[in-house]
């Protein structure tokens, strides 16, 4: 892949690096907060190529809004975090004009969701209707205001959180809503190691406090622009549309993907192409990529979910039958 250029603030030099390198200070430099949870953090580097959106689901107290600090803080970019409660209203999110008497005119203050990378914490707790103020935002990259529409800066990602184990005073996000999500993750439990790890690291003071941007606004955009260039084969298209294919009629489904969904694994396996050091996609990018971008979209059969069935579990059968085509990278594409 071609060098990035470097970027720097303030001191004119430009160094050129390859996306790979990029890449892999980013990942590094958040591995120094997140201990032990690099499969987690490249799953969120995926989204940051794609300018996608993460959607973190998990137990209380294991690390998701630190995620969203962290990779926040490594790539240098403006962060505003939003306590999604019961009484929050869209105009809380979004902004909302005010009469200025000294022009005689109306003007639009920006609301939190107006940063490079916003958390949404707790998203299920707020209602439908403050919910559905961030589509614009997630697909479009700008919100409406008073017929006003007000692009959101660059680069732009929402990273929501919403506790698996709390149901009570809860909204589910609905299926319009979760298909934006690029990648649903869970970050899990941490390993004895790195727990222990954890709890010197956060004996004196916080890893984040020290933690130094890794790249720049000006890089990541850099990369999400050589991310849509990774080539794709035309038998690796049909691959992708022959997987979501499957899903729409799987016995065990009552939602399968959508098309929607196959750009995003599209995207998805070239970012995570990009993160290899490639310029093509392979078909392990997509294998890779299968599970953490289709399965919050699917819809298990309710009988089949009493059996325990969950969307990774078919799509990992789906993956197996489905024979990946004998695809071969030649030079100079």
């Amino acid at each position: 892949m071609p060098a990035s250029p470097r970027v720097g603030a303030g001191s004119g030099a430009i160094a050129l690096e390859p996306p790979q390198a990029l890449i892999g200070r980013l990942v590094h430099h958040a591995e120094k907060v997140m201990v032990g949870k690099r499969e987690s953090i490249e799953a969120s580097v995926v989204v940051m190529l794609c300018g996608g959106n993460l959607l973190i689901e998990d137990v209380p107290g294991v690390g998701k809004t630190m995620l969203a600090r962290t990779l926040a803080k490594a790539a240098h970019g403006e962060f505003r975090r939003i306590q999604f409660t019961p009484d929050l209203m869209p105009a809380d999110v979004t902004g909302v004009s005010v009469w200025n008497r000294g022009t005689g005119a109306f003007e639009f203050r920006p609301g939190p969701i107006f940063a490079n990378i916003v958390l949404a914490d707790e998203i299920n707790r707020t209602s439908p209707r403050t919910q559905a103020a961030l589509l614009e935002a997630m697909e479009e990259k700008r919100v409406t205001v008073d017929g006003v529409t007000h692009p959101l800066p660059e680069p732009f990602m929402l990273i929501a959180t919403q506790n698996s184990v709390d149901s009570v005073g809860a909204y589910p996000l609905p299926e319009a809503q979760l298909d934006r999500f690029l990648i649903r993750l869970s970050l899990g439990y941490p390993e004895e190691r790195h727990e222990i790890d954890m709890l010197a690291r956060l004996s004196d003071k916080h890893p984040i406090d020290q933690l130094r941007p890794a790249l720049y606004p000006e890089e990541l955009l850099l990369l999400q622009r050589q991310t849509r260039l990774v080539h794709v084969d035309e038998s690796l298209m049909r691959y992708m549309v022959r997987l979501s294919a499957e899903t729409r009629t799987h016995r065990e489904l009552a939602l399968g993907a959508s098309p929607r969904a196959t750009l995003a694994l599209m995207h998805a396996a070239q970012a995570k192409a990009l993160m290899n050091g490639r310029g093509y996609v392979i078909p392990d990018d997509i294998k890779a990529m299968l599970a953490p971008v289709l399965a919050h979209r699917l819809i298990v059969d309710p009988l089949a979910r009493a059996n325990g069935v969950t969307g990774a579990a078919v799509l990992a059968d789906i993956a197996g039958k489905l024979a990946a085509p004998g695809y071969r990278h030649t030079a100079g594409r």
